[in-house]
């Protein structure tokens, strides 16, 4: 039995790349015409942008993926605290996004550091986001 499953989101743009405007929304409805622009992805300004968006999107699918390793092992997490940092740079050829950096802090339970990082680098290769990557994916791991 093969299961595959569609997940979605879209966005109206209005106008040209600096001065236009653009609005996010995702199929579940947890964004909703949400504001991005060149001023928030370039500038600092308020609204989104898709480096946070894709970086959200990789810290929760890796953090459910530590999860089910953890749990495969014997584990169980009390709490993981993941962040992803995306970079985008400037290349040669435009802007490009050029690497991943996940920091994972996790209280476990009985777990020492060794076996912590080789299952969260387990979950780094596997998760679905991460194979859909084609830029390196760094892994920062600590337990509090």
């Amino acid at each position: 039995m093969s299961v595959k499953i569609k997940r979605s989101g879209s966005v109206i743009w209005l106008g040209a790349v600096k001065d236009g405007r653009g609005a996010i929304s995702t199929e579940s409805g947890a964004l909703s015409a949400y504001p991005y622009g060149f001023s928030s992805r370039f500038e600092g300004q308020p609204g989104s942008n898709p480096e946070e968006l894709l970086g959200a999107a990789h810290a929760a699918c890796f953090t459910m993926a530590t999860s089910l390793v953890l749990g495969q092992q014997g584990f169980t997490a009390e709490q993981l605290d993941t962040k992803a940092q995306v970079t985008l740079e400037q290349v040669e050829a435009g802007f490009a996004i050029t690497a991943v950096h996940l920091i994972l802090e996790a209280k476990i339970p009985g777990i020492d550091a060794a076996t912590f990082g080789l299952i969260a680098g387990q979950a780094k290769e596997n998760c679905p986001v991460s194979k859909a990557l084609s830029v390196p994916i760094t892994l920062e791991t600590k337990l509090v």
